[in-house]
């Protein structure tokens, strides 16, 4: 079996379309057509964990994290980054990450995860993306035939035909972001020549894609017995907060990560609570008495997205080496 096997069960569930415009999501060394001996999920791709898929024989690293996140000019091993590439490329080892696209999933991502894990109910996207797509352009008469089939094989899009003349159609494509590409390819490959596309970004936003999730507990919790709760089910050493405002928790919105953008939607939706990580001491002044902020910590928001890629690929391939790593890749330590 080949790593682009392996790549492909990942991007089913998060399409690489779907991540940040920061992001590097996808595959930053290696080959995909090689055969793949197994696999080490983790979070962070740092070296140790290199060293622990050379001692396992495995020749990919799936990770949370790209470890690349912008543009290098040198190799030189000066850094812990560089280091990790090096050694990848070194010991002919794949690297891959499913970053942004994995969080802005609503079924299998890193959200989803944390609600299940918080025992939520009645979830959704707590900020839906705008993600769907009209393509229009103007094609050879003759050639719709070709076109046609070239665009059947592309699931969930809509097509529309029009005839300005008796030369030429009128095409148009409605389609989800991640179907975009194979789109335009499907339309450019049967035509004597390129023609323009114009493209479109839809107003109407879905309701499984974006950022955040936001749900329900069973039943009203008072605040610090939730957040020990929570503490428990996301084993964290420590949580900063915001003082407690003497309501009951029930509504809850999250975001794995640095998810604090995403308070105004959170307290705009009536949530209780909004749990993430990377609060910085002055964020905290923005809750204002209308909500409840809980900081968890980075690595502690998002630790379980190992347990997401085991599901994921474990559902797929019975019989394939999937190692969870042993090493912890937290940078952050606390004396409690």
């Amino acid at each position: 079996m080949k790593i682009q096997s392996i790549l492909h069960a990942l991007e089913e569930v998060a399409p690489p379309v779907y991540q940040e415009g920061y992001d590097n999501a996808g595959l930053i060394t290696g080959n995909a057509q090689a055969e793949v001996s197994g696999a080490v999920l983790c979070l962070d791709a740092t070296e140790a964990v290199i060293d622990e898929a050379i001692a396992l024989h495995c020749n990919l690293v799936i990770a949370h994290h790209p470890i690349v996140f912008k543009a290098i000019k040198r190799f030189t091993g000066k850094n812990y980054v560089e280091r990790v590439i090096i050694k990848a490329i070194k010991h002919d080892i794949a690297i891959y990450a499913a970053h942004t696209n994995l969080d802005n999933v609503f079924h299998k991502g890193v959200n989803a995860k944390i609600a299940e894990r918080l025992g939520l109910s009645e979830t959704r996207i707590l900020a839906p993306k705008q993600v769907w797509k009209k393509l229009r352009t103007q094609i050879p008469a003759d050639h719709r035939v070709q076109v046609g089939e070239a665009l059947s094989g592309i699931s969930d899009i809509r097509i529309f035909w029009s005839a300005p003349s008796e030369e030429t159609l009128g095409l148009e494509v409605t389609a989800p972001q991640a179907r975009e590409y194979a789109v335009q390819q499907a339309i450019q490959s049967v035509l004597p020549q390129p023609v323009f596309l114009e493209i479109f970004a839809l107003e109407s936003p879905t309701a499984d894609i974006g950022s955040g999730m936001i749900g329900r507990l069973p039943h009203p919790v008072q605040e610090e017995h939730f957040l020990r709760l929570v503490k428990e089910k996301m084993n964290t050493a420590v949580i900063r907060h915001t003082p407690f405002l003497g309501n009951p928790i029930q509504k809850v919105a999250l975001c794995g990560g640095a998810g604090g953008f995403l308070l105004p939607q959170a307290i705009a939706q009536g949530a209780d609570i909004f749990i993430t990580g990377d609060y910085k001491y002055h964020e905290f002044f923005d809750a204002d008495g209308r909500i409840l902020i809980a900081d968890i910590g980075h690595f502690e928001s998002e630790q379980f997205t190992i347990e997401l890629f085991y599901e994921i690929l474990s559902e797929k391939f019975h019989n394939f080496a999937l190692h969870y790593t042993k090493v912890n890749t937290n940078p952050v330590r606390y004396l409690i």
